[in-house]
């Protein structure tokens, strides 16, 4: 039996163990568990404050705060969206009877491409679902001269872009409504959890009684809601958790850097690119497995899988290509090449902190082997 360390796509930064104590002995002290506690307006507080936007509504998960964001805008019919990304993005859509609209992505930056939506458009469209991909902001300003012209909304899936810069503020600022995700693998987690950036208090209002069945006070429901409230201990450790994010950024940035500087020049191996000017959060580490590189990207994933190291093929297969979506017309894959090439050579490789760079050496060094 092997005794070999495994190394995992992620591992979530985790404070020491007596730190989160005395946020519980207050909990227990208290006795208040949920319902907007204590510790979930102070954290709803700090990260407004960390973020650099106004209003934030906290959720038990992202999805559930997919699901809400697109009921809190009254969204109906039809919502041009990218394949490229978790299968969260488009199964918000069919929990609100909605029908997803894919449409393709840049080959760069492997977000949604502006140049394909416009086409995509029809009477039924009453919004566009981008996804901020690995972190790296889209086309924001494309996308959202696009919407003002056809009086579309914007729902920015921004679960991977915490913390990310752009255009000298924060990028959760763009669109109607950004959603987070605070699951265990993200650069911030708070176990499970996700929340809402709102332009205006009025919104975070519809926001906040949608996540609470409605209720506006204990006799009085003004709206079908759902139970997708955060509880005090998931809040409590975000607080925690929020006390060393930067470091966790910074140890992200440095292992990011360390990936470039040991794959540059490998032959079939191409790193994804940050955006120039922007601050990333180096969420993930994408590498493209070209048609040049000895193995295919399959046959790498698996040799690294037998030397015990769970690289991921993010995102593969394609939403588009799922039972609930391949009949759609816009799933077709001759409507979605750039996607359908990228899935097929996409794979990201561990990033988070505490990861070694001897480790780092060792999955460079299998890659190697292949060329």
């Amino acid at each position: 039996m092997s005794t070999k360390k495994e190394i995992y796509i992620t591992q979530p930064a985790l404070p020491p163990l007596e730190d989160f104590i005395p946020y519980l002995q207050k909990i227990w002290d208290s006795r208040i568990l949920t319902n907007g506690g204590p510790f979930h307006q102070q954290l709803e507080d700090q990260l407004c404050a960390y973020l650099g936007v106004e209003h934030i509504s906290l959720f038990s998960n992202g999805t559930l705060a997919l699901v809400t964001a697109l009921q809190a805008l009254r969204i109906t019919g039809e919502v041009i969206t990218t394949p490229y990304s978790f299968v969260a993005t488009a199964h918000s859509l069919l929990w609100n009877g909605i029908k997803p609209v894919f449409v393709d992505i840049d080959p760069h930056t492997l977000n949604m491409d502006p140049a394909r939506i416009e086409a995509a458009i029809t009477p039924q469209t009453t919004a566009i679902m981008p996804v901020h991909c690995y972190g790296h902001p889209c086309e924001v300003d494309a996308i959202q001269r696009i919407a003002d012209n056809y009086n579309l909304r914007v729902i920015y899936d921004a679960a991977h872009a915490f913390a990310v810069r752009h255009q000298g503020g924060s990028l959760l600022r763009y669109g109607d409504l950004s959603v987070l995700s605070f699951h265990a693998t993200k650069v911030f987690n708070t176990f499970e959890g996700g929340a809402i950036i709102s332009p205006d208090a009025k919104t975070k209002q519809r926001i906040d009684r949608l996540k609470n069945f409605g209720f506006v006070d204990e006799v009085t429901v003004v709206a079908p809601g759902i139970n997708a409230k955060m509880s005090e201990i998931n809040a409590a450790f975000g607080l925690l958790q929020l006390q060393g994010i930067d470091a966790a950024l910074a140890q992200r940035k440095a292992i990011d850097q360390r990936y470039r500087q040991l794959l540059r020049g490998m032959k079939g191996i191409r790193c994804v690119d940050t955006a120039p000017g922007d601050s990333a959060n180096y969420s993930y580490f994408p590498i493209l497995v070209e048609d040049d590189y000895p193995l295919t990207r399959d046959a790498l994933y698996q040799r690294l899988r037998e030397q015990h190291i769970y690289a991921r093929r993010y995102f593969y297969p394609l939403i588009s290509e799922f039972p609930m979506y391949r009949g759609i017309a816009s799933a077709h894959a001759d409507n979605l090449p750039v996607a359908s090439h990228i899935a097929q050579r996409i794979l990201c490789l561990p990033i988070y902190p505490g990861l070694l760079p001897e480790q780092q050496a060792m999955i460079v060094d299998i890659l190697a082997q292949g060329c």
